[in-house]
């Protein structure tokens, strides 16, 4: 599909390409929009007793977090602060590597490795895999993680079953019930002696809040504790305080402004769990106030060892920085307390009554699980750490590949923003003959209103490309069925998903968005496979969403005005959930749409 390169590969002719350059100018505008963005979030929402913000995180990759900690400062500094990150800094590789270290061997015996060769032996016996997929041996087996739930327990279950290596990296991963629960069942099996490696980006370590804080550090110090887990944090800010990272943050825009936004769960480089899920409530159903609907995918055999190929360049990387050693013997003095806190916390947890609090054996499962996966063959793309930023590959690769759709194009993507490049790729689709249907969240749905200051400038270009453009309900019917995880029921919900459909063939899965800040500053990476009957699942998935009951259908009238429609009721102004969500639509429009 397209000159795609297969992970850890060299760009090829594309290292010869003007990299694109992120202005130095924009530092001022960057921390005014996310004070104001964090303002109208936390602060004046509360004032006016509006809904609670959705976590005290910042829950998508725009909204970055300076304001998560200069919000608590008095008005003088903050301004002192706001001046200072307008200072230019260069971009570097921050740290000093460390020695390589790399993903081990699939390992021999388990639970996985008799998945695989049961995978393994499928593919040899069926006629029907495509003639261009290169070898039964290039096959693995996929399964679409479409509900919450399902997402958390088989993340749960391929832990669980590891006997030999868990890699996995996060942008975010929050101390709540869902981290909690995670963590326990990584030291369970460091217990059973296997390896475990972490990267978190140094935002998904930030936290608000005397009882987050604890939370967090009990969760920090055993992970830092265990002599069979090392973690890493990506491109980490000096000083760990929220203060002092606030301060670092405004004194090195342009090294901080550079985040991680990869999602991968690779365990004894048989499976991987990839996608758009974080590790926190809201993107496995379990918040009480907003949850996320999002898409994974699970898959067994090839996958994984190219998974793990994305995984060590950036464990090998100068971005990633190991903890001191005397930190970890720091946190070992304190292992059998916090592990005991940890526990009870768990134990506290009334959201958690469908899960088990301590390590299952899945093999049952797992066993029923290999007749249903898809088959197919993949590859895992991957923007890559460089000594200067990060590579911005996948987006050339997508802008390349995209158009040689030749019939059908199915996208669901929670932030968009697709600028003159993306109308001309969509006209030159139209051209064509092929049919776009487009899923995005309305501003009802829409947990960064930033984002849809810029977006909706772009609804009357991407209908007049032919497009069909859905946006998301936050009362979407999904809620109770798909998103919400019980006996959790949240007050609305938001699209998350970064996932696309090319001819029925091709399913696109992970953690990218259609916005600037995907394309040009932090790193993704998606899975692109070939299978026919995965492509298809994931196409009836975006149909159903876009769907009336879930969401708006957006259509122009004769007069070139907008309207809405659904199951319901038809309206000529965008949905929101209330005023104050339109008062902050209107105030993001004033700042640059490329900062986004």
């Amino acid at each position: 599909m397209g000159s795609a390169k297969r992970c850890g590969s060299k760009p090829g002719d594309r290292s010869n390409r003007p990299r694109v350059i992120v202005p130095d100018s924009p530092p001022i505008a960057t921390a005014v929009i996310n004070a104001a963005k964090r303002f109208s979030l936390l602060t004046i929402r509360a004032r006016f007793g509006l809904p609670a913000p959705l976590s005290p995180y910042d829950t998508a990759t725009h909204v970055l977090p300076v304001f998560s900690i200069m919000r608590r400062l008095p008005a003088t500094l903050i301004v002192a602060t706001l001046l200072i990150s307008g200072c230019a800094t260069s971009v570097r590789t921050p740290f000093e590597p460390s020695a390589a270290e790399f993903a081990r061997a699939a390992s021999v015996s388990g639970a996985l490795a008799a998945a695989e060769a049961a995978v393994a032996k499928r593919s040899d016996a069926e006629t029907e895999v495509p003639e261009t997929q290169q070898s039964a041996r290039a096959i693995s087996g996929f399964s679409l993680l479409d509900r919450s739930e399902e997402a958390l327990r088989w993340r749960l279950a391929l832990i669980d079953s590891a006997t030999q290596t868990i890699d996995t990296q996060y942008y975010l991963y929050h101390p709540d019930s869902t981290g909690m629960l995670i963590t326990s069942r990584l030291l369970e099996a460091a217990d059973r002696g296997v390896r475990v490696r972490l990267i978190i980006d140094d935002i998904g370590t930030l936290s608000f809040g005397a009882r987050e804080e604890r939370i967090k550090e009990t969760m920090g110090a055993l992970l830092t504790a265990h002599p069979n887990i090392q973690l890493r944090l990506f491109n980490s800010a000096t000083n760990r305080k929220s203060l002092g990272w606030g301060w670092d943050f405004a004194t090195n825009f342009s090294q901080l402004n550079h985040r991680m936004h990869n999602k991968s769960l690779i365990v004894d480089n048989r499976a991987v769990v990839l996608g758009g899920r974080n590790i926190g409530d809201e993107y496995m159903g379990l918040s009480d106030h907003f949850n996320f609907r999002d898409i994974d995918v699970l898959g067994v055999g090839p996958i994984a060892r190219q998974s793990s190929e994305v995984f060590d360049i950036f464990w090998n990387s100068g971005w990633v920085f190991p903890l001191h050693p005397e930190m970890q013997s720091s946190a070992e003095l304190l292992l059998k307390e916090q592990r005991a806190e940890l526990q009870r916390n768990l134990r506290s947890s009334e959201k958690l009554e469908r899960f088990s609090l301590t390590a299952q054996n899945w093999e049952q499962q797992l066993q029923a699980l290999v007749p249903s996966l898809h088959l197919g063959t993949s590859e895992v793309l991957t923007d890559k750490p460089t000594t200067d930023g990060i590579s911005h590959d996948l987006f050339d690769w997508l802008m390349e590949t995209l158009p040689n759709a030749q019939q059908e194009l199915l996208v669901t993507n929670a932030y968009l923003i697709p600028e003159e490049r993306g109308i001309a790729l969509l006209t030159e689709l139209d051209a064509k003959g092929v049919d776009v249907l487009i899923h995005t969240n309305s501003l009802a749905s829409q947990d960064v209103p930033a984002v849809n200051s810029h977006y909706k400038a772009w609804r009357v270009p991407l209908l007049e490309t032919g497009a069909g453009l859905y946006e998301l309900r936050a009362d979407a019917q999904i809620k109770a069925t798909v998103v919400d995880t019980r006996p959790v029921t949240a007050k609305f919900i938001g699209l998350h998903a970064k996932s696309l459909v090319v001819d029925r063939r091709y399913a696109v899965i992970g953690s990218a968005n259609f916005d600037p800040r995907s394309a040009f500053i932090n790193s993704e990476m998606v899975a692109v496979i070939d299978s026919t009957t995965l492509a298809n699942e994931l196409a009836a998935v975006i149909e159903r969403d876009a769907n009336p009951a879930n969401s708006w259908r957006v259509n122009i009238d004769e007069g070139g005005g907008l309207y809405w429609q659904n199951g319901d009721e038809t309206v000529t102004r965008q949905p929101s959930l209330n005023a104050w969500q339109q008062l902050q639509d209107l105030f993001f429009m004033l700042f640059p749409k490329n900062l986004y």
